[in-house]
């Protein structure tokens, strides 16, 4: 990687300077704490939220070190809060393309990452209409697995449902049915409300109708519906069998999701999403809505 030595490295370490300065540590779920010398973040609670070294972030800062990839700035932007059009400043400052709508950088909106990081003894992570998982809560990850470094055509579940066995060992195999009903007509529901000239839902639907049959004779049912609440059995490694609610919080325009779940009443659910924090990230296939 090229090193960061230019006008344009020096301004994007002014712009995060600037944005970390502005939030309080409320408002990413941090407490404040007792001696707190600067009104908003610090460089290490920066990036400890976006998942990057101290050492790394306080260079970025500086101006120094090496580009940064375009999912630390996805991570960065999650983790100060930027708006839509401030997401985009920091790929043009650190000469990477800006991701297109709907893939795993996607720019999450700050309401739902508010929402998220409120969400602490739960598992819950923001999803695309297409079912690519954006950002994760720690629970989600030890329930569902880390899907932060899935790319492309794999990183919607819907896709992986269709196309990869693998992903279909999340759900008992005797409700793969239903499953596979739900995600083809919550997916005629999502690509029904986007724009007409919008490609990448068409190229998905294009794709799994070419490579399963089982969708192609899914779509042909022209089933529609949204998936808001659902209640799922979940299989994890460690766990065995989980039965849990999922429910959904929509965005205004139906392209992001906030999912969370909690345990079904009448189950053992409750104490087993308890342990979940001390077993930790387990090689889980996927998320369930």
């Amino acid at each position: 990687m090229p090193g960061m030595g230019s006008v344009k490295f020096t301004e994007l370490g002014a712009f995060l300077r600037s944005r970390r300065d502005r939030i309080r540590p409320a408002d990413v779920g941090l407490p404040h704490g007792p001696r707190r010398r600067v009104p908003g973040l610090r460089r290490d609670e920066v990036a400890q939220l976006a998942g990057a070294s101290v050492d790394y972030y306080n260079e970025l800062e500086r101006g120094a070190g090496s580009q940064p990839s375009e999912q630390m700035i996805a991570a960065l932007a999650r983790a100060l809060r930027l708006t839509a059009d401030e997401r985009d400043h920091p790929y043009h400052l650190a000469d990477r393309p800006v991701p297109a709508h709907g893939g795993p950088a996607s720019h999450v909106h700050p309401g739902m990452l508010d929402l998220l990081s409120r969400l602490t003894s739960t598992p819950a992570q923001v999803i695309t209409d297409l079912h690519v998982t954006l950002v994760q809560n720690p629970l989600a990850v030890a329930l569902l697995g880390d899907h932060s470094g899935l790319r492309g055509a794999r990183a919607s579940f819907v896709h992986r449902w269709f196309t990869d066995p693998a992903a279909r060992r999340l759900y008992p195999e005797a409700d793969h049915e239903e499953q596979s009903r739900a995600f083809v007509a919550d997916l005629r529901a999502a690509a029904a409300r986007r724009d007409a000239k919008d490609t990448e839902a068409s190229s998905m639907i294009s794709a799994l109708r070419d490579s399963s049959a089982e969708f192609a004779a899914l779509w042909t049912d022209h089933d529609v519906a949204f998936r808001r609440d659902d209640r799922n059995r979940l299989r994890h490694p460690a766990l065995g069998l989980v039965e849990v609610n999922c429910l959904n919080l929509f965005s205004e325009d139906g392209r992001q999701r906030l999912l969370w779940f909690t345990p079904a009443v009448g189950t053992d659910s409750a104490d087993l999403l308890d342990l979940l924090a001390v077993l930790g990230t387990q090689d889980v296939a996927g998320p369930t809505s």
